[in-house]
């Protein structure tokens, strides 16, 4: 296993839909953490990279609606 960090900024403040589906990312196959700092708009998502990479973290986050830059 090989724990990588990322973070995503939203563009816009989240739903309340779009931060409860952030938090089912947890359930993902892969990924090990989620930490949302909902006022700053700060994504922060520790994924295993022996299971995924970073395009496909990105995937998932805006598959939950959010648009990130």
């Amino acid at each position: 296993m090989t724990a990588m960090d990322i973070r995503f900024r939203a563009q816009t403040a989240l739903s309340t839909e779009q931060a409860e589906a952030l938090a089912r990312l947890s359930d993902v196959y892969g990924i090990r953490g989620l930490r949302l700092d909902e006022a700053a708009g700060d994504i922060a998502i520790e994924y295993d990279a022996t299971r995924m990479n970073s395009a496909r973290v990105a995937a998932l986050v805006r598959g939950c609606g959010v648009a990130i830059g």
